[in-house]
């Protein structure tokens, strides 16, 4: 059961955020409007949730699940592969230290953003992509060892993170998108797939029983309920105009 979730609250700067989505400059205000709908979607799902103020150095910094991992056994501070973005690594480290004292760190040459990993129990598969590499994700499983926790690698072509295309639901339910529904890392689970018109629905998030999944997207939400979820639909469309998606806008422990 998770209890706590950090978020940050998103900048005005956030419209010149990185993006290659081509669907437009978000709207500042229903930014907000929606950040705020799933602060409560998060505490609907019991979570008692700590609101991290804006950085307007920091245009991307309203997705903190890329600065920082939190595993059953600690936090790890990640490097991020995009050069705009490791900067927002120092802006939550108090904020992770309030909860884990004793951080773990991953350091240059490694890169990892924590969207390319994926948690199932004690293990956590880590994809290979633009913003994390091989030394970054040898150095995360080291780390992860250490705790006796286990990872592995995955390698992928066509997603910005692993978890644009994958969400993992509990009981051996997976939601699968593109080249990850066929991938053999994952023939034991039993996969959802995600059409390409509502790819942006594979990232959802399971939340102590309740799957929290972006809303406007009808046949995925109707494939989670078929599987004898609870769901709550959350307006995402302004941080999907960054390829930002549900999982990314907060840590969840």
């Amino acid at each position: 059961m998770f209890k706590h979730a950090i978020v940050r609250k998103p900048c005005k700067a956030m419209v010149k955020g990185l993006t290659a989505a081509k669907l437009g400059t978000p709207d500042y205000a229903l930014a907000l409007q929606q950040h705020q709908d799933y602060i409560v979607a998060l505490r609907e799902c019991g979570l008692q949730v700590t609101e991290l103020a804006p950085l307007e150095d920091y245009p991307d910094s309203c997705f903190v699940e890329d600065v920082a991992l939190i595993t059953p056994q600690g936090a790890i501070l990640t490097h991020p592969g995009a050069p705009s973005r490791r900067g927002e690594v120092d802006f939550i480290e108090a904020a992770i230290k309030q909860f884990f004292p004793y951080p773990d760190y991953i350091d240059a040459p490694g890169h990892v953003e924590a969207g390319d990993i994926m948690m199932v129990g004690g293990h956590f598969y880590i994809g290979l992509s633009a913003r994390t590499n091989r030394q970054g994700a040898e150095q995360m499983i080291s780390i992860l060892s250490k705790h006796g926790l286990s990872g592995s690698v995955v390698k992928m072509s066509d997603l910005l993170h692993l978890k644009t295309g994958l969400s993992y639901l509990e009981n051996n339910n997976l939601l699968t998108f593109g080249e990850m529904h066929h991938h053999p890392d994952f023939s034991d689970y039993h996969r959802i797939e995600i059409s390409a018109e509502e790819s942006y629905a594979a990232n959802s998030v399971w939340i102590n029983g309740t799957v929290l999944v972006p809303k406007g997207f009808p046949l995925a939400l109707a494939a989670i309920q078929a599987l004898g979820y609870q769901t709550r639909e959350v307006a995402m469309s302004e941080f999907q105009k960054l390829d930002g998606g549900l999982s990314c806008l907060s840590l969840r422990f």
